[in-house]
């Protein structure tokens, strides 16, 4: 079995610890050695806590001998990503601002998932701040794609894609505001899930209302995905959220029946997002996948026409209350994008946030219009295909200049603005061998449902399964363009 561990999905993994096949020491031997094989050439993983982490197996086994009831990660080996706080362990958000940052307590999402049983190893990479879908700092270098590590894994969970794709480890958590779960899930061929406004809340003292962010998972396989979000969504008291979901929904059956499922898809978002054209017809050749299980696919979107209006002030303002004062004390270290991230959420005026509330609004109406006639929205992911990773960001999509860092991002963007659940899954690979990934969202607290879907087209692709050739000849890279 420790030749094929890397493969286990974490089900199958846990499944087997269970059974005593396979120890928790030889689960975190394996996923040691492959960090050790694979980070010189993608450099994904920034911290590690070897010792700590076989402290931790030792006593995952030691609890496995005892007979005592188990917890569902039981023994699983996970990093985690760097803007997450872990309690004792370096979390610098990518940031020579942070370098030396040692947090007392864990963020919510890690508590639950050592509650749940996973052994923590150390930490993934991050863009600074999570800011921008390309994974580079000063503090660290660039992260790399596993299927092609001269081009980008994505961002800014682009650490957690690289692990997950390159077999470390089977699952992994990530955080997305601006598509930072879905785009490098979309590079990686690997699934990446936004959950439903506080379904995994999110406690902060500058803001428990925050909307805009989530925490959330990625895996290889949908089942994966449920797995996770059964240990970690939940209400807290910290987040005054009227709405979430019981964990106890995340464990109910995955099988579904596509036949009569309506589907709404756009290439373009219906105003005019530029899409690579290869990404557009690859993707619009796999809805038949839908249409051969019973679903309807017509071409529809809700109008999104103030969605770029209600993300960006939202972003800004939400950049402008958590990292402003980090900017007014260590400023000179921190990437130009952060500041003009939060130099915008500073200007904004008290009309320019009445009038984002209102377009925020309309678009919620135009949404839930759509869901009355539809089911499922899908769209592009990504409208770049994996890019040479010494960029900052594309230059253009599809011949369209990009005038900011964040215009190569809106396909997932925009569905960002809407607040809803959204699920990238794998959808196969370019004329180039490079991945694709296909976005699909639900209405608000559909989660389960949209994690069905996209499990069904899963099992009739099996694109997940074709796993990266990460060779030892490739040189790792460190910097990228001014």
């Amino acid at each position: 079995m420790s030749d094929t561990l890397g493969e286990l999905s974490a089900v199958e993994l846990s499944a087997a610890i269970r059974r005593k096949e396979v120890s928790a020491r030889e689960a975190l031997t394996e996923h040691l050695e492959r960090i050790a094989g694979i980070n010189p050439v993608v450099n994904a993983v920034v911290t590690l806590d070897a010792e700590g982490a076989h402290a931790l197996a030792h006593r995952a086994d030691q609890l496995t001998a005892s007979g005592a009831e188990l917890p569902p990660l039981h023994g699983i080996p996970m990093t985690h990503k760097d803007t997450n706080n872990t309690a004792g362990m370096r979390t610098t958000q990518g940031s020579l601002a942070l370098r030396d940052f040692i947090p007392d307590a864990d963020d919510l999402i890690i508590a639950r998932l050592k509650a749940a049983g996973v052994v923590s190893t150390g930490k993934s990479n991050v863009p600074e701040f999570g800011a921008g879908s390309h994974t580079f700092n000063e503090l660290f270098g660039t992260t790399t794609n596993p299927y092609a590590p001269t081009l980008s894994a994505g961002g800014s969970s682009g650490g957690v894609a690289a692990v997950v794709a390159s077999r470390v480890q089977s699952i992994g958590d990530g955080s997305d505001m601006g598509g930072s779960l879905r785009i490098p899930a979309s590079f990686c061929n690997v699934v990446g899930f936004r959950p439903s406004t506080a379904v995994i809340p999110m406690p902060s003292d500058v803001n428990a209302y925050a909307w805009l962010g989530r925490t959330g998972p990625m895996a290889r396989t949908v089942e994966d995905i449920a797995l996770f979000m059964s240990v970690t969504a939940g209400k807290d008291p910290r987040v005054p959220h009227p709405a979430g979901l019981d964990p106890e929904v995340f464990r109910s059956t995955l099988e579904t029946d596509l036949r009569g499922v309506r589907i709404g898809w756009s290439r373009d978002f219906g105003i005019g997002v530029p899409v690579d054209p290869e990404i557009v017809d690859h993707l619009e050749r796999q809805l038949a996948i839908f249409e051969d299980l019973g679903a309807i696919v017509e071409e529809a979107t809700p109008d999104f026409s103030e969605a770029d209006l209600v993300f960006g002030n939202t972003r800004a303002l939400d950049f402008a209350a958590g990292l402003g004062p980090i900017l007014e004390r260590a400023g000179d270290v921190i990437k130009p994008e952060v500041h003009w991230n939060v130099e915008k959420g500073f200007a904004l005026t008290a009309r320019d946030v009445i009038e984002t509330a209102a377009a925020r609004t309309r678009l919620e109406l135009s949404v839930q219009d759509f869901f009355g006639r539809y089911d499922l929205f899908a769209s592009p992911c990504a409208q770049v295909l994996p890019f040479d990773a010494t960029l900052r960001y594309p230059a253009d999509i599809a011949g369209t200049a990009s005038e900011t860092y964040l215009d190569w991002m809106r396909s997932a963007c925009l569905l960002s603005a809407t607040g809803l659940p959204v699920l990238s899954v794998p959808a196969g690979f370019s004329s180039a061998g490079l991945p694709i990934g296909l976005q699909l969202a639900s209405n608000h607290f559909k989660d389960m449902q949209l994690l069905r879907y996209g499990r069904a087209f899963e099992q009739q692709t099996g694109y997940a399964a074709v796993a990266p050739v990460v060779s030892a000849g490739h040189k790792p890279l460190t910097t990228v363009s001014a």
